[in-house]
């Protein structure tokens, strides 16, 4: 069964950090990716890393986030650093991935709350 499954949201002040992960079992992935919907918005893009580890950012989080991912065997998990958060990056993350089939696959969502 191919499944994503994220942990790390919650609730954290202005200017704070968190880290999300992202468990991946099930295939062999070429592409990660991070996206994210705040309430009323469609979802967009937050960031994306390849089999090579070339890495895009939305403008919005350059600088204050990084995605990463640990191939190592039998584990493949993919990270978000969030540092320098903002009341704007309220919203619910999602983990995304792409196999090397180019099946889309998609986790369940971990909520993040940037609120003093």
């Amino acid at each position: 069964q191919v499944q994503l499954v994220e942990s790390g949201g919650g609730l954290v002040q202005p200017g704070g950090s968190l880290r999300l992960s992202c468990a991946a079992s099930g295939s062999i992935f070429s592409i990660y990716g991070w996206y994210r919907q705040a309430p009323g918005n469609q979802r967009e893009l937050v960031a994306t890393i390849t089999s090579v580890a070339n890495t895009n950012y939305a403008d919005s989080v350059k600088g204050r986030f990084t995605i990463s991912r640990d191939n190592a065997k039998m584990k493949n998990t993919v990270y978000l650093q969030m540092n320098s958060l903002k009341p704007e990056d309220t919203a619910v993350y999602y983990c995304y991935a792409q196999t090397v089939t180019s099946r889309e696959v998609w986790g369940q969502g971990t909520l993040v709350t940037v609120s003093s």
